[in-house]
């Protein structure tokens, strides 16, 4: 049961360590507390399980999520940047209309299904497994694309758009300075994370053979939470990066989520358990900031 359990925990906490490494581009780099993404999480499924029906490549469908997610995206950098509607308006507005666009992708219902398909875990490369490592194909391709995903992220923070982009969030006036334009490098960031929130959706309704348009509900407090766990408790790790801290917060809240429910807590109380799980970790790093400059 236990090995199971902790496969389980793995499995799932990759998946969601996609959505916490965009939610960490947006969130930690751009200071933009951005709430579409409870509307892009679900994108990313439905655009699955629409492309699924067209009878496309899975690995297809998941670059497909991801740009579908960028372009969402850009709609909330869009309105903040060039409408001039605040942070979190912008990330309403999007999140309310992603509703209606998930429904219209899915032709109007809700739960859609895309059963007996070829996926990313049952076919390519998964399929190829040794009989040995088949069993555990689900948890080495979620294992893997996060690595890639956090590989890539890390190869790109070091380019010059890369750059621009921390600068973006650390000093406009640096990136105004380089004669760019530090609304443009917001849009990017957001697309970027949103990408890889529209991916983390992709992934599990492969994993779950269905697309749900309800799914993303409270995932920017659980994505949040990920990136403020991650980044409280191994800030002072020195060797490791942002975006590993963001993997190993996703696998510990889902890792504290699990316990909960193995203790015994009803699943109707996960959301508020996520909720203080999120209050706890925002307290807990700001006890920790006040500590450390007291201490200097």
């Amino acid at each position: 049961m236990l090995p199971g359990l902790i496969e389980t925990v793995l499995r799932e906490g990759f998946i969601y360590a996609l959505m916490a490494m965009g939610v960490f581009i947006t969130y930690k780099i751009l200071d933009f507390p951005d709430l579409s993404v409870d509307g892009t999480f679900p994108l990313g499924a439905c655009v699955t399980a629409a492309l699924f029906a067209a009878g496309m490549n899975p690995w297809l469908v998941c670059a497909a999520a991801f740009l579908a997610g960028a372009c969402m995206g850009s709609v909330t950098g869009l309105l903040h940047v060039r409408l001039g509607i605040t942070d979190l308006l912008s990330g309403i507005l999007v999140m309310t209309a992603s509703w209606s666009v998930n429904l219209i992708i899915t032709g109007g219902t809700a739960i859609f299904q895309f059963f007996k398909l070829p996926t990313i875990f049952n076919s390519g490369p998964a399929a190829a497994l040794p009989g040995a490592l088949y069993g555990h194909r689900q948890l080495i391709l979620v294992f893997l694309l996060a690595l890639a995903v956090k590989l890539a992220l890390d190869l790109y923070l070091k380019t010059k758009s890369g750059l621009l982009l921390r600068a973006g969030g650390d000093n406009i006036r640096f990136v105004t300075s380089l004669g760019r334009d530090p609304g443009q490098v917001k849009i990017l960031g957001l697309a970027i994370g949103n990408g890889c929130t529209a991916l983390a959706g992709c992934v599990l309704a492969q994993l779950n053979e269905n697309a749900d348009v309800n799914s993303g509900k409270g995932m920017v407090v659980m994505a949040l939470a990920a990136v403020i766990i991650g980044t409280g408790i191994f800030r002072r790790v020195s060797f490791m990066r942002l975006t590993t801290m963001a993997i190993c917060g996703a696998l510990l809240y889902k890792a504290c989520l699990q316990l909960a429910l193995l203790l015994g807590l009803p699943s109707s109380y996960l959301k508020l358990l996520m909720a203080i799980l999120l209050t706890v970790s925002i307290v807990s790093q700001k006890i920790g900031r006040k500590g450390g400059a007291a201490h200097a």
